[in-house]
């Protein structure tokens, strides 16, 4: 029996109809069966999400909303709850990632979604949160208040599980309405955590609505942006330049396009005792969802002068992978990317045999693969699925041109150097363009309340209406007790 995916509160479901996703992996199938709505199911929808934000939503204090939302989180980090026990189940079919990925993934990730850390994420954006509720003070003078949208509208990608969560969690903090677009490539935890909020406050799960469609369905992507107050879209770049021409002009639209993350390893790193621990954080952080985050390395800029050199690093991390490939296999690949894979190690096997500055390890079936430069610094995406580049500097300082150069796609850089280095090194990465600077085996799990590529996740989806000190002043002109 299908699965059935998206939440559609006010919609009678003999009215809705669906479309069957067939997925396959690791020995197990799973049916997807995922809501396909016309223009006018797409308008009922909106309505009704904009008017149960109006009744009940937009009166909530946030501290109310971070305790539903913490609520229904725990049921999903509860392994014994139902929903959760179908997550482990169906995902790794429908993801292809292993069922142990998963299993820790869904934890590590929901588990930012707690009351402690989205008080936080309020926090980090709000230097007074009450403002999401009410008039505040403003240090200017005057008083100001935070107003989420009506209605957001949110075009999530699916290339690692739970990803829709981010959003769709920020905009029932800031009291939006939402309407979220799955993505054919996990098209089932945002509805899970839809129906668990429903069990705790099914007036809170009427905000939400949860719709699918093709790829490249624009007639129908268009009614949903002709009805949002706010987009926020997720996906390639000309995914993302096609739906910025069809947002109206009116329309604020935030795009979290392709980004792209490395490592950085300083010899102070890499003496005969750490350099093993320094490999195994580094491989952790390829492993994760096969380097198809936008937080993933592509490529460790290692420095010379340790007593582990960059080629022996390569080494270590090659004997990591190796490792942790038995406890986490790589998902299946599809023909193309088999075909890219194989493609990226030909051309480093044959650098290796003409050149002495290049070598590669791999596993014998290519589920792994790591290829040592002396010479080439260059900075690009790999053929992800673990295969990543090794690329000796004399310093780390020397990356920076070549860093640079991508500055409006970087984003995360794992490191490993000394404390007196950080700041320092962190500072040359800000003007290169990065935002996010972890220590390594951190890169795939951002802290809560991270700024995304750089931006705040509350303060952009809000407008601050103020009311002026005159105002104020003025109106003491029409008080029933001025004498």
């Amino acid at each position: 029996m299908a699965e059935l995916a998206g939440h559609l509160p006010g919609l009678p479901a003999e009215s809705v109809a669906r479309e069957t996703l067939r997925f396959s992996a690791w020995g197990r199938c799973a049916e997807v069966a995922v809501p396909v709505l016309d223009d006018g199911g797409v308008a009922a929808l909106a309505a009704h999400v904009r008017r149960s934000r109006e009744s009940f939503l937009s009166g909530l204090r946030t501290e109310q909303i971070v305790d539903l939302l913490d609520r229904a989180v725990r049921t999903l980090l509860d392994r014994s709850n139902p929903r959760r026990r179908r997550a482990e189940e169906l995902l790794p079919a429908v993801t292809g990632y292993d069922p142990e990925t998963v299993r820790l993934g869904l934890t590590s990730y929901l588990k930012t979604f707690r009351a402690a850390q989205l008080t936080a994420f309020v926090a980090e954006d709000f230097a007074n949160p009450r403002m999401l509720d009410g008039f505040q003070p403003l240090r200017k003078g005057g008083y100001g208040r935070a107003f989420g949208p009506a209605l957001m509208a949110h075009v999530w990608a699916g290339n690692v599980p739970g990803l829709p969560l981010w959003s769709l969690v920020s905009g029932l903090l800031v009291k939006a309405g939402n309407i979220g677009k799955l993505p054919s490539a996990e098209p089932l935890l945002a509805g899970w955590f839809a129906e668990a909020v429903a069990e705790i406050e099914p007036r809170l799960a009427d905000c939400i609505g949860i719709v699918w469609w093709k790829g490249g369905d624009d007639d129908r992507q268009q009614a949903l942006l002709d009805e949002a107050d706010l987009v926020l879209a997720y996906g390639g770049n000309a995914t993302l330049e096609r739906i910025r021409a069809r947002v109206p002009v009116a329309t604020r639209f935030l795009p979290f396009g392709h980004k792209l993350s490395f490592g950085m390893i300083a010899a102070a790193a890499l003496d005969a005792d750490k350099a093993a621990g320094v490999a195994r954080k580094a491989a952790l952080d390829i492993v994760r969802y096969d380097q198809h985050g936008c937080y993933s390395p592509h490529v460790f800029y290692v420095e010379r002068g340790g007593a582990v050199g960059p080629r022996a690093f390569a080494g270590y991390l090659a004997g990591e992978l190796a490792a942790l490939s038995h406890r986490f296999p790589r998902r299946a690949l599809g023909a193309d990317e088999a075909a890219d894979l194989a493609a990226l190690r030909q051309d480093a096997e044959l650098r290796s045999v003409a050149s002495d500055s290049v070598g590669i390890a791999g596993d014998a079936d290519g589920a792994w693969s790591v290829v040592f430069v002396d010479d080439d610094p260059a900075l690009a995406p790999g053929g992800s699925n673990r295969t990543v580049r090794i690329a000796a500097v004399d310093r780390l300082d020397a990356a920076m041109p070549e860093i640079a150069r991508h500055a409006p796609y970087l984003q995360t850089v794992g490191v490993a150097t000394a404390p007196e280095e950080l700041f320092r090194l962190s500072a040359l990465l800000g003007e290169a363009g990065a935002t996010r600077v972890c220590a390594l085996g951190e890169m795939t799990a951002p802290e809560a309340g991270w700024h995304h590529d750089g931006r705040f996740n509350l303060l952009d989806l809000v407008r601050i209406v103020e009311i002026e000190r005159g105002a104020e002043a003025a109106a003491e002109d029409f008080a029933d007790y001025l004498d």
